[in-house]
């Protein structure tokens, strides 16, 4: 069948998270360096279909075909293997451990941003013709966001810090739905519709996803944006990172796990 049951998905999820623990170190930084670059190439598509029509929904709509290449490529996000590592380590799999896992967390973190620093220093370029003019409007958009989600929350003070983490933990609800709809189907079509609508609940609503700031915000630095690196880490990554892990394990992982791994014993009635 080209749907699965909720428990043979699930398990092969406990099967993608321990795979990724045993993966190597090579393969590790250049799948997630890919992941981070490619979804960072959708953010610039998404932003300019935006400024282009005007219409932020309609960019919200076309981003997932970013999220959905990376995936059906076997790239990884940190995204992703919060929520699909701790899975593996639940289940006791051989040679899931607590510090592998924080490696793999490490390194998948490293390649992404290595990936969305390589397309804002191209976008960047692309929107200056190479620094000889002036910053176009797909940039200055661009430039708009990265100050707004920095100086925006940081006026806010906790309540920002607070907001921030929940817009984060709310985002990795969502990207890690569509990591698990990539499981869901055997069928290409039937990935990508499943993963392509928790995408655009995400992006629409403005959820803080870690990897896309890496690059939204340094590429907002390069183009002179009024805010600084400091603000960036204190006041948007950070609290995303804690964020989209607090999501993708609490309201992803442990709860498809839990409830279809190890699972009550069914009632009886008789």
């Amino acid at each position: 069948m080209s749907y699965l049951q909720p428990n043979e998905f699930v398990t092969k999820l406990v099967d993608a998270g321990e795979a990724k623990i045993h993966m190597g170190t090579r393969d590790t930084l250049i799948r997630a360096f890919m992941a981070g670059a490619t979804l960072a190439l959708a953010v610039i598509f998404a932003v300019t279909i935006a400024v282009q029509t005007g219409s932020f929904l309609i960019g919200s709509l076309l981003f997932p075909v970013g999220f959905c290449m990376l995936y059906l490529m076997g790239y990884d996000l940190l995204t992703g293997v919060f929520t699909l590592v701790p899975m593996a380590l639940l289940d006791k799999r051989p040679g899931v451990t607590f510090p592998r896992m924080l490696k793999n967390w490490g390194l998948v973190g490293l390649g992404n941003l290595g990936g969305a620093l390589f397309i804002a220093v191209f976008g960047y370029l692309n929107f200056s013709m190479g620094g000889s003019e002036a910053i176009n409007e797909v940039g200055q958009k661009i430039m708009a966001v990265g100050e707004s989600r920095t100086v925006g929350y940081q006026e806010a003070g906790i309540a920002g810090w607070i907001v921030l983490f929940m817009r984060g933990m709310f985002c990795n609800w969502m990207v890690s739905m569509g990591v698990v709809g990539a499981s869901i189907s055997t069928h290409v079509s039937g990935k990508i519709m499943a993963m392509w609508m928790p995408i655009i609940i995400f992006f629409y609503l403005g959820f803080e996803h870690s990897v896309v700031n890496m690059f939204l915000f340094p590429i907002g630095l390069m183009m002179g944006g009024e805010f600084t690196l400091y603000q960036y880490i204190m006041w948007n990554e950070i609290p995303t990172v804690l964020g989209n892990l607090v999501g993708g394990l609490t309201l992803v992982g442990l709860v498809l796990y839990t409830t279809h791994v190890r699972t009550q014993p069914k009632k009886s009635f008789s």
